[in-house]
């Protein structure tokens, strides 16, 4: 009998559960840097998840900040902006958008206005690029085993995204436990 192979079928993921009761933090420090290349990075996205997360270790699909309710990814992503402020390239990236709105006709001639509007424009590339950078940082910590993603939202919850679905991520109690005992 011919069997076809599952088109959609997740990889291989580290198992979470160690030989030991408990995982102590380098130890979770190491599994990270076995997988990701930004391990720093992806260790501040676990932390924040682990400090926000709910009773039963998941947090999303959505976020309650300081205005109104937000996607979790971009939550995440807002929360890890300000190592944003000290990067040279975000100094590029503020020549650049003053550049194209220098560039267009129809700039503002106010230059406060057109300081806000570089300013807005900044904001949305680094917003962009973080999502990004969230993105790679979670699907790091899914390899490793460290955190389980689906995506919720109108009609059902799924693997996959798409279809008006939002990301929910969820911890184990393993994890939760050794970021806790720091």
């Amino acid at each position: 009998m011919f069997y076809q192979t599952d088109l959609f079928e997740q990889p291989q993921m580290v198992d979470a559960v160690s030989t030991t009761s408990t995982l102590a933090l380098p130890q979770l420090v190491d599994r990270i840097s076995n997988i990701s290349k930004r391990p720093r990075y992806a260790l501040l996205v676990l932390n924040l998840i682990a400090q926000k997360a709910g009773r039963n270790g998941s947090l999303g699909p959505y976020v309650q900040s300081a205005q109104r309710r937000v996607p979790v990814r971009d939550w995440l992503c807002q929360a890890l902006a300000p190592l944003a402020q000290r990067d040279c390239r975000r100094l590029a990236m503020i020549k650049a958008a003053r550049a194209e709105m220098m560039s267009n006709p129809a700039r503002p001639k106010n230059p406060a206005e057109l300081e806000r509007q570089v300013e807005e424009e900044v904001r949305l590339r680094i917003l962009r690029s973080g999502r990004t950078n969230v993105s790679r940082a979670v699907s790091d910590l899914v390899r490793a085993g460290l955190l389980r993603r689906h995506y919720q939202g109108y009609r059902i919850d799924h693997l996959n995204r798409g279809a008006q679905r939002e990301a929910v991520y969820t911890i184990t109690l393993e994890i939760r436990q050794a970021l806790s005992q720091h």
